[in-house]
Formats: C-alpha cells, structure tokens, sequence
C-alpha cells in the first residue's frame, strides 16, 4: 500500500475521488446517457425552445463541442432543432423519445442519489449541497 503523502489534506483530491466515486455509481444505474448528456437533456425539458447558444453557455460548453453533443442526441431522436424566427438560430425541442428518456432517467437518477448519499443524514447532505454551491473564488 502506497503512502498518501498530503493528498488526504487536498480538497481538489477529496472532491476527485468522490466525482469518481459517484460516477461510478451513476455508470452503472443510468448507462445510456452521461451526466453531462443527462443534464442538457433536463434543460431542454425544462425549457423547450432554448436556443444552442444560450444552453451551452448555461453548461459550460463551446459551440462547437455543443453541436457535437447535440448531432449524438439528435441522431437518438432525443432531441429536434428548429430554425428559429430569425433563421440565425435553432431552437431545442424535446422528442416524445426524449421527454420519455428525461422521466426514466429521472426516477433512476433519484435511485442513485439516494445510494450515493446513504452514508450521510439529511442535515449533512443539505450542509454539503450549500457548501458546494458556494463560490470559488
């Protein structure tokens, strides 16, 4: 067994190993869509209409990396642009395969959170949720 070193006093380390862990777990509950593809997905759902643009500045992602994603989830039939009004942009639209997909992974999503979150009592998972959601700054 290898020496830790200072890696348990690392924040970035613990917050690793715990994403790796969490990964993992959610790999094996929800295997057809990633967390990332999981989560444009639900915003998509959410907001019917969105633009590219505005979703991929909403998660992160550049444009060119967004129209990869969104070719992958069109060539699911998850998901359907259309040309917006002003024929510059195109609007994301929800399939009926794709809100069926979004209510599955839903429920299998909260299974998961609930496995991934069984070690902690409810006052502790409110505690970190508020801690990681504070900026870094």
């Amino acid at each position: 067994m290898l020496k830790p070193g200072p890696l348990p006093g690392l924040l970035g380390y613990r917050l690793r190993l715990a994403q790796q862990a969490v990964f993992r777990d959610y790999a094996a509950a929800v295997p057809e869509a990633s967390p990332g593809r999981a989560g444009i997905l639900f915003l998509i759902e959410a907001n019917p209409g969105v633009t590219q643009s505005r979703l991929a500045q909403a998660v992160g992602l550049d444009r060119s990396t967004m129209v990869g994603v969104l070719h992958a989830l069109e060539a699911r039939e998850l998901v359907e642009r259309r040309r917006n009004k002003d024929r510059r942009t195109n609007d994301l639209w929800p399939t009926r395969a794709g809100r069926t997909l979004v209510a599955s992974l839903k429920r299998r999503i909260r299974v998961h959170k609930r496995q991934v979150a069984s070690q902690l009592s409810a006052a502790e998972r409110a505690q970190l949720l508020a801690l990681l959601e504070k900026p870094a700054k």
